[in-house]
């Protein structure tokens, strides 16, 4: 049984490892594999069980050149948990399409914490944005909440900063490997937490930021969290994706009030007109997780 489980730990890290493929067509050849009881697939087996058509000669050529010995090294290279790991938090596993692979540093026990609170906003915050932090943050984390954020600039890296200064903890969700930081000034923040806190992605090293890895890193904040702070966010923008996903996951959503005449609180505005907890202090943060997860 031990062999079966690291037979397809493997199988999902390489498919981590291989361009070509999303997330739907990895969760069709995971359910195959486990169907079938086996993790030994040709490519153009695995081209047909995850039905690709666009990428499927990008598929076939990487998949080809990860040789055995080369994902070995990668999996010595890089920490990193699995879908089918005990490690792996079970509040990931309930969305619809959970990264099979975390890549991570740090904290790994931070995961399975007691309550996670995440907190979004806009990356050209304001000074209000910061205040705000510096009020409902502190609260949270004497109470032993952990707080998990996007390590973007403004809001983000704010609510890290805030946490480790509060003597907290924080974890990090990233859209890049673990050996690039994007953006650059987030660098004393990101070896910080990779150090005494936790940074995760599903990405392996050396992949660069890309536009579309931000709004799949925005899931795994949502899926992670037990519910989502939103401190200014526009009508468009990646904090309102990940309130909006909060939503879909049946968490709750706690937006911040701001001025009616910026754009810069609209979505927030939103958010509350469908239904999010309109907040103004941590005790109400505090006392809709505690029902939620209970006295654990």
């Amino acid at each position: 049984m031990q062999q079966k489980v690291s037979l397809e730990r493997k199988l999902l890290l390489k498919l981590a490892l291989c361009e070509g493929i999303g997330l739907v067509g990895k969760q069709r050849i995971l359910q195959v594999s486990q169907e079938l009881g086996t993790t030994e697939f040709t490519v153009h087996e695995l081209c047909q069980i995850s039905q690709l058509t666009k990428t499927k000669v990008q598929f076939q050529k990487n998949w080809l050149k990860l040789t055995d010995d080369w994902v070995e090294e990668q999996a010595h290279k890089q920490k990193f948990i699995t879908l089918l790991d005990e490690a792996y938090p079970s509040q990931l596993k309930q969305i619809a399409y959970p990264p099979q692979v975390l890549f991570y540093e740090g904290q790994l026990a931070l995961l399975n914490h007691t309550r996670l609170i995440g907190f979004v906003g806009a990356r050209e915050a304001t000074p209000y944005a910061k205040a705000v932090i510096h009020e409902l943050l502190p609260p949270l984390v004497d109470a032993n909440v952990v707080i998990v954020s996007g390590l973007a600039k403004g809001v983000d890296q704010w609510s890290h900063r805030a946490t480790i200064v509060s003597g907290g903890h924080t974890i990090g969700v990233i859209g890049t490997g673990l050996d690039c930081c994007y953006p650059r000034e987030s660098f004393p923040t990101f070896s910080e937490m990779k150090h005494h806190h936790l940074v995760i992605t599903e990405y392996p090293l050396g992949t660069p930021p890309r536009r579309h890895h931000f709004p799949m890193r925005n899931r795994i904040i949502a899926g992670l969290s037990d519910g989502v702070v939103v401190i200014e966010a526009k009508e468009k923008s990646g904090a309102l994706i990940t309130a909006q996903l909060a939503m879909e996951f049946g968490k709750d959503v706690f937006a911040v009030p701001g001025d009616i005449l910026s754009r810069q609180s609209q979505g927030c505005h939103q958010l509350i007109m469908d239904g999010a907890s309109c907040t103004t202090d941590s005790k109400m943060v505090l006392d809709e997780v505690h029902f939620f997860r209970g006295n654990e």
